[in-house]
């Protein structure tokens, strides 16, 4: 079935489904080019979050290698008309960094989303977790934040 095909299923609970589908098992070289046709769907809001599901999932499988950053790259000018989609794109991309111990800002992780706070509060990086633990957002993210840091002083 081609994206065409789920354009003209009226249920958007079957087109979400479709697109999900589609999505998990696009080749590299097309991932772009459906995402900006999903994209195109008519109800934005279930458009956005099955490609939001695509790229979080996606994410997480290529965060830590060398493969994320053209897949980013890709990903970002495929959704660069929806700011909440941009915006998750930014925050992985932050949480990377993160993660992989490479210089970052303070500033950029406490502006941050609650999402990637509470991520991040549960990730490996103990500079950030420390931040998290004394200035993030919510009480549970300074409590996730917290647990983590006593997880590592008793290991």
């Amino acid at each position: 079935m081609n994206v065409h095909d789920i354009l003209q299923n009226p249920d958007e609970h079957v087109r979400f489904a479709a697109y999900l589908e589609k999505l998990g098992h696009v080749a590299d070289a097309s991932e772009a080019s459906l995402v900006k046709r999903v994209l195109t769907d008519p109800d934005l809001t279930m458009a956005q979050s099955a490609v939001l599901r695509h790229l979080d999932r996606r994410a997480a499988g290529l965060h830590l290698g060398p493969a994320y950053e053209g897949w980013a790259q890709a990903m970002t000018q495929a959704t660069i008309d929806h700011p909440f989609l941009a915006q998750r794109l930014r925050e992985w991309s932050l949480f990377r960094t993160i993660t992989l111990k490479l210089p970052w800002q303070s500033e950029n992780l406490l502006a941050s989303s609650n999402w990637l706070q509470l991520k991040t509060a549960a990730g490996t990086n103990t500079e950030a977790i420390e931040i998290l633990a004394e200035a993030g957002r919510t009480k549970r993210i300074r409590n996730t934040a917290g647990i983590s840091l006593n997880h590592r002083s008793e290991s």
